[in-house]
């Protein structure tokens, strides 16, 4: 193990906050410095968590030697280009999702990440859900058998969100029910068509010239005979909440619950099916940091307004999972578990998803991210 902690600085306080007590207790981890452009709510977090090392440019942050990562929780359509200058400037970084909103920025990063040989990964919380690593480990082991199908939903009501998101077009934003099924699936997804339905407001389609409410899409795996469904809308569209996955083996299947609040269900054959608890996931990770799984240790009671917290369910325990993985990665000298070839395919099955619904359905095939 390293002799030297890593230093990390963290890019956006929105719910970039939480991670700042994961890092602070990981073992391997220091949090060194924190970024925001409002002053004001950089020094109130500065003075809530002890740290004096306060930034309001991530430019600056770049020219800083001493900081070895750079964990980025922007809004959604800065990602690329701050991405890319902290790649530039040789740290390794964490990016909140998606990668990027453009394919070719996807394909820039890809190449900056190796040109720098610096860790890069894409901080997906669908992939480090209790729920999810449940359904791994059940695949892992052989219970679900061969997987037959996969299919992911995240509907979502963004109204209250303010920019960039009215208007946004739903699988612009798709990795997290995307990354589920590509993780089971153990393959890259290779070509995409897709549907789309319904019509939001007038005035919201201007921003993005995206007229849909849902969009739905066909996804087919490489070198492979599965296949998987993804479902997406922000606007205009009466659902709860829900960021789902559902898994069809030949052995098992594992459905989402329809309503919060419910368990997940098994299906074990003909008509047998029950209701499972999921466990909680503190005793995969280091003792110091397994309380974070747990919500009520991420925020406090102010900070559960966020509506990242609210709608999301505190993200299923997922931070210090993606906190732990990216630092042992560079602690290991290794890729991350979503890396810039895998974060840049599942972003744009989504990209692809809503080229496909906007041109009628068309069959688009991805990039090849491993072989530009």
């Amino acid at each position: 193990m390293p002799s030297q902690k890593v230093k990390v600085a963290i890019v956006g306080l929105g719910f970039g906050a939480d991670f700042i007590p994961i890092y602070q207790n990981h073992p391997y981890a220091e949090l060194y410095a924190i970024c925001q452009r409002n002053e004001d709510s950089l020094k109130a977090a500065g003075n809530k968590y002890g740290i004096d090392r306060l930034f309001t440019d991530y430019k600056d942050l770049c020219k800083v030697k001493e900081i070895d990562a750079i964990h980025i929780v922007t809004p959604a359509d800065t990602h690329a280009p701050i991405v890319l200058d902290c790649l530039k400037a040789e740290k390794h970084v964490a990016c909140t999702v998606p990668m990027a909103i453009d394919i070719e920025d996807c394909k820039e990063i890809v190449r900056m990440r190796r040109k720098t040989g610096n860790v890069y990964m894409m901080m997906e919380t669908a992939a480090y859900t209790r729920e999810f690593l449940y359904v791994k480990k059940l695949k892992d082991d052989g219970r679900l058998g061969k997987i037959q199908f996969l299919r992911g939903s995240h509907m979502q009501d963004m109204e209250e969100w303010g920019a960039p998101w009215p208007g946004w077009p739903p699988l612009n934003y798709a990795t997290h029910a995307v990354s589920p099924l590509a993780i089971l699936a153990d393959k890259p997804v290779e070509w995409v068509f897709a549907l789309g339905s319904g019509r939001i407001r007038e005035n919201y389609i201007e921003k993005w010239n995206s007229p849909y409410a849902v969009e739905s899409m066909l996804m087919k795996f490489r070198d492979c005979d599965l296949g998987g469904e993804v479902t997406r809308s922000l606007y205009d569209t009466v659902r709860q909440y829900i960021e789902s996955f559902d898994a069809y083996g030949n052995k098992l299947a594992f459905e989402w619950n329809k309503l919060e609040g419910e368990d997940p269900i098994l299906f074990m054959g003909k008509e047998d099916a029950q209701r499972v608890k999921i466990p909680d996931t503190g005793d995969m990770l280091p003792k110091e940091i397994a309380r974070f799984t747990r919500s009520m240790e991420v925020m406090d009671e102010e900070e559960k307004s966020h509506l990242s917290f609210i709608q999301g369910s505190g993200h299923g325990g997922s931070h210090p999972h993606m906190v732990h993985e990216f630092v042992m990665a560079i602690v290991e000298n290794r890729d991350s578990a979503i890396d810039a070839e895998n974060a840049a395919n599942w972003t744009s099955a989504g990209l692809c998803g809503h080229l496909s619904a906007i041109g009628g359905g068309e069959k688009i095939y991805l990039p090849d991210y491993w072989n530009l």
